[in-house]
């Protein structure tokens, strides 16, 4: 299994570049290291505190009127942040949770956002790079910084900026509207934005039940990485949709790495057949080396044997368009039915 201790950004963010696989994923305490490569889960760690500290409490009358407020960040640190942010770094892997909420940031690293739902929604936002740029974020003069690291050394350096909270990107889709909200001045918004969500989410599951979708069908997603990996996804990207209120059941030993919080985890070939649902996904990877192995696999007699592929059950989709951000799970509650034949 993959490790579930959460890796600084960087480990992350390279192997996003790479091949795109851990791009959803979260990170939890217990999952072990494949290849040397990061992987997190979404369900390892709390949100940040949606409530002042005891301190700020006492001050609140004064932060008011300043427009500030304390905020403390899942990492345990309290900071005093504007109320309404107007110029905004958000270095992290969902910024499409920001443009649910109508924010623009000031500055994000633009590599994160190529080939997603949301790209086109990048024009005028500035590039810190990856690894963060200082003299970049600097000169951008934010009065918020929003950072999915966890080193220590990069928070006290982006502190020297602006306010910096460390934000879990990881999270829940619904605890992380919910902490943007609280950030970004956009409380209200958030809370709109959820509800329709629930709404277009339950809709959705209904239209694909009234076309054909049986009670109790079971879904898997595959998807190789570099190097001939196949992995299953569990608590993370598309599996998180798929797996919701209302919707398809994982298999047997998917649902255990869901009970464990796992985002992911790396199988062989020959015991796919144990994981695949009476529908299967396939998220078509980014690098080259990866497509060939995924071409490789459809070719094979195990594959071939398996029920979902039999009875025409099988859709594939560009990992790239399968994130865990707002805006992709947004577009995916259209997309689903297009793919499965249910629009």
């Amino acid at each position: 299994m993959l490790k579930k201790a959460r890796q600084p950004l960087a480990v992350l963010c390279v192997i996003f570049l790479m091949s795109a696989l851990l791009l959803a994923c979260g990170s939890n305490n217990g999952q072990t290291e494949a290849g040397g490569n990061a992987a997190a889960d979404t369900t390892s760690n709390a949100a940040a505190s949606a409530a002042p500290s005891p301190e700020a409490s006492a001050d609140a009358d004064t932060s008011a009127a300043a427009g500030t407020q304390s905020y403390t960040d899942y990492k345990g640190h309290t900071v005093e942040i504007p109320v309404s942010p107007e110029r905004i770094i958000y270095s992290g892997e969902t910024y499409g949770d920001l443009v649910a909420l109508g924010v623009q940031a000031a500055g994000y690293p633009l590599s994160m956002g190529e080939g997603q739902v949301f790209e086109d929604k990048l024009a005028g936002v500035e590039d810190v790079g990856f690894p963060i740029n200082l003299e970049k974020t600097l000169e951008l003069q934010p009065d918020l910084i929003i950072y999915a690291g966890t080193d220590e050394a990069d928070f006290e350096a982006l502190s020297k900026i602006a306010p910096t909270v460390i934000f879990n990107t990881f999270g829940p889709l619904e605890e992380r509207m919910t902490e943007l909200g609280l950030l970004l001045g956009k409380k209200q918004e958030a809370e709109n934005w959820l509800e329709q969500y629930k709404t277009s989410e339950t809709a959705m599951w209904e239209q694909l039940k009234a076309t054909g979708m049986k009670e109790g069908e079971t879904a898997s997603v595959f998807t190789y990485y570099p190097g001939d990996r196949l992995f299953v996804m569990a608590a993370t990207g598309l599996s998180q949709v798929l797996y919701g209120e209302g919707g398809f059941k994982a298999p047997a030993p998917i649902q255990t790495l869901l009970d464990e919080g796992t985002g992911f985890l790396e199988i062989s070939m020959e015991v796919i057949s144990q994981y695949a649902g009476d529908r299967i996904f396939i998220l078509t990877p980014v690098a080259d080396e990866a497509k060939q192995s995924t071409d490789a696999l459809i070719q094979s007699e195990i594959w071939k044997s398996l029920p979902a592929v039999k009875n025409g059950n099988v859709y594939t989709q560009d990992i790239m368009k399968t994130s865990a951000d707002a805006s992709t799970r947004e577009w995916l509650l259209t997309e689903l039915p297009r793919l499965m034949g249910g629009k």
